[in-house]
């Protein structure tokens, strides 16, 4: 899953990007509204973090030009101007929460993960495929009775897999998911994850999962079928 965390202040997104990324979400950061309303336009994002006082294009009118165009994207404002007024203003524009600076790490992560849950539907699904599963609250995946061990890479990577567990995904779309625009990489990179994936990914045992390529088309999350 990719946030858009719209913040002009570099110390805070740099703070914010770490943060984010450690809970294993793919981040990519617009200084400013211009920006953002630039990626917007062009790009799919699960969650949008947005400062108000930005340079270029005020906050506001980047939400409200994002709810013109019919996008449904959820959008929490995080921001200093705290008062009743511009609460309300940010709601009725369409944002779906609120969190006033300073905070805490763990309530803005609450908070992300309650409106990624909204976002599908209002349920917490886990995600499995034969012994492999991810717990979409947690964040955490396991593999048979073990928690898999993952770099935030690997991680958004077999995410990506899993939620589409039996069917192909191309690498195009690997590499949109996982990778930000400001990232010095190629889609070639997605098939160093996919390499330390399948070595993890190894083990004797019905229920035991592969990744399977398909050329041409992409890669498959599957049950690997006992001989």
């Amino acid at each position: 899953m990719r946030i858009l965390l719209i913040e002009d202040h570099v110390e805070l997104s740099r703070w914010l990007t770490k943060a984010l990324q450690d809970a294993h979400w793919s981040v990519e950061c617009a200084m400013n509204g211009a920006d953002a309303d630039s990626l917007l336009h062009t790009q799919q994002y699960a969650l949008v973090i947005l400062d108000l006082s930005l340079p270029k294009m005020d906050g506001l009118e980047v939400l409200k030009r994002l709810r013109a165009r019919g996008s449904k994207t959820p959008v929490l404002i995080l921001t200093a101007r705290g008062g009743l007024q511009d609460r309300v203003q940010g709601l009725n524009l369409g944002a779906d929460d609120y969190l006033a600076k300073p905070f805490e790490l763990v309530e803005l992560e609450a908070r992300v993960k309650a409106l990624l849950r909204r976002a599908q539907g209002g349920e917490a699904p886990i995600y499995s495929c034969g012994a492999l599963q991810f717990d979409t609250v947690s964040r955490m995946f396991s593999y048979g009775n073990a928690v898999l061990a993952l770099t935030p890479r690997e991680h958004a990577v077999l995410e990506v897999l899993i939620s589409r567990a039996g069917r192909v995904v191309s690498k195009e779309k690997l590499f949109d998911e996982v990778f930000s625009l400001v990232d010095d990489a190629n889609p070639d990179a997605i098939e160093i994850y996919i390499h330390r994936l399948r070595k993890k990914l190894q083990r004797p045992g019905a229920e035991a999962v592969a990744i399977t390529t398909l050329r041409g088309l992409g890669y498959l999350l599957e049950v690997v079928a006992e001989k």
